[in-house]
């Protein structure tokens, strides 16, 4: 049934975001001319790698750096970025990962392939050391999730990886249902970047 929910929601939000991305695509393209669109190889259900598309919304020269979080103020991040991240509006391309199943609405982050997380201390730490990184594979990745809706964005990991333990403990239509409603209310906020609660 899950599959079902999300084919049909992606199917239905690509129909009805194409004006927003022709939009999207406009600002990307006249802030700095570079590629509308960022891919990126991500660690999907079962541990196994798929192609994650993104509107970009950081710099070109960002792309080459291992992947890392990004941090309050990041240079990265263009004038444009900054808006679609706020308003989650850098993910819309993701509705086609969903629609081919790559992806769901709902489930822990999508994270890249070899990400690192930046401790306190100046050390890197690749995410594959952090204890909840495969358990949190069982599950399709998802567009949003307790994670990304509850957790403070300078959580660090090993708690977020708590987040997504509940999820696939708990998961459920109408769990779903609450955070997909959420998540479009903190998306109309743009309220997504915010370091504190979202909702």
């Amino acid at each position: 049934m899950k599959r079902l929910f999300d084919l049909c929601l992606s199917g239905l939000g690509l129909v009805l975001s194409a004006p927003v991305w022709l939009l999207v695509a406009l600002a990307i393209r006249l802030e700095d001319g570079g590629p509308v669109f960022f891919t990126q190889p991500r660690v999907g259900r079962g541990g196994r790698p798929f192609t994650a598309y993104k509107f970009r919304s950081m710099f070109v020269a960002a792309s080459v750096e291992p992947a890392r979080q990004v941090v309050a103020n990041d240079q990265r991040i263009t004038r444009v970025g900054r808006l679609l991240r706020a308003m989650a509006l850098d993910e819309l391309p993701q509705l086609w990962n969903i629609f081919i199943g790559d992806m769901s609405f709902v489930g822990p982050r999508p994270l890249a392939v070899g990400e690192i997380e930046a401790r306190g201390d100046g050390r890197f730490v690749r995410l594959e050391e952090i204890p909840g990184y495969v358990a949190r594979h069982a599950v399709r990745p998802g567009l949003t999730g307790l994670a990304q809706v509850y957790a403070r964005r300078d959580l660090p990991r090993p708690q977020k990886f708590r987040f997504d333990a509940l999820y696939c403990r708990r998961a459920g239509f109408w769990l779903d249902v609450r955070l997909i409603a959420l998540s479009f209310w903190i998306s109309a906020r743009g309220r997504w970047e915010h370091p504190g609660p979202k909702v």
